[in-house]
């Protein structure tokens, strides 16, 4: 991971901002990651140790959780301690790792909110045969595919990546290692690295954001044939939940990364991946938690428990 200049560390410029403001930032920066952490941390616990959960939903739930704690340990940590020690700089093989870290696990989540959706379309459109086509070894199958599918899709684009060379300045626009603000700092001829990510983007991004499109729309088309409104509502709250972090996810990152990289402008970029990268993992333990009742019922008890075993 050395490139062919004297380039050796990159300098983060993030927010920059009056003292005050960078100690707001920071505090809320650290708490931001300290609830992140612990609430998918506690959804993952929750849903390895209570059998009420040990269904397939919550099985892809849980590795999207955990998906959630890597991509936050892979931005927060380096952007907080930048505005603490006001230290900016990165070294260019660290900078590099952060980077294939954050496509790496932003692909896999897409492809698993793909696989969520299709669990789902499964559960409400063919629930008799939801036992048999979603069994343990497919719904395994399906999340180790994402994990191979995601390394695989951004392999040869980090290489490219690594192996372009950079001449100064070594000043980069944003609070982490993203792929356009560097390929603006390099002095070797990027359209090429820059097309291929155009294309990998648009194929994992808009393909997966395709499936999904469809899997809900027949999702919802069988939701409103269901004569019970009971059923019905309780169809619509199973799915509100991963539809809302769909939402979310798809509608920042699509402005980031599907179009070509010399069109996109700072602020509304790093506001953009600011509701990627922390604001989603924050809200999914919520989102997943305040409206599913199962999650809360399991919860409880496990709390009830906890005091109980205190008292005695």
């Amino acid at each position: 991971m050395e490139n062919q200049t004297g380039v050796t560390e990159f300098i983060l410029v993030g927010f920059p901002s009056a003292w005050w403001l960078k100690n707001f930032l920071a505090v809320t920066l650290l708490l931001t990651f300290v609830i992140t952490v612990t609430g998918n941390l506690l959804l993952l616990i929750l849903m390895l140790s209570d059998h009420r959960l040990h269904t397939h939903m919550y099985f892809f739930l849980g590795n999207l959780s955990f998906l959630e704690i890597l991509l936050t340990i892979t931005i927060v940590p380096k952007m907080l301690s930048s505005i603490l020690t006001e230290r900016n700089t990165i070294s260019f093989a660290s900078c590099m790792t952060q980077s294939y870290f954050y496509f790496l696990l932003g692909t896999i989540d897409f492809l698993l909110l793909a696989v969520m959706s299709f669990d789902r379309y499964e559960a409400i459109c063919n629930p008799l045969r939801y036992g048999i086509i979603m069994n343990n070894k497919v719904c395994t199958r399906l999340v180790l595919g994402s994990w191979v599918g995601g390394f695989l899709s951004i392999l040869y684009p980090t290489i490219s990546l690594t192996r372009l060379n950079f001449c100064g300045p070594n000043t980069i626009d944003h609070f982490f290692c993203d792929s356009w603000p560097l390929l603006k700092l390099s002095c070797s001829e990027t359209r090429l690295v820059e097309l291929l990510n155009f294309i990998m983007s648009s194929v994992v991004l808009l393909g997966s954001l395709t499936f999904t499109t469809v899997s809900y729309t027949y999702i919802i088309s069988t939701i409103l044939r269901i004569p019970s409104s009971t059923e019905k509502q309780k169809a619509f709250s199973t799915c509100s939940s991963h539809l809302t972090v769909v939402v979310i996810i798809y509608g920042s990152t699509i402005f980031l990364y599907v179009r070509p990289s010399h069109k996109l402008s700072s602020l509304p970029s790093k506001l953009a991946s600011v509701l990627s990268c922390i604001v989603t993992p924050l809200l999914n333990p919520f989102i997943f938690s305040l409206r599913n009742e199962k999650v809360k019922e399991v919860f409880w008890d496990v709390f009830k428990k906890q005091k109980q075993g205190y008292r005695l």
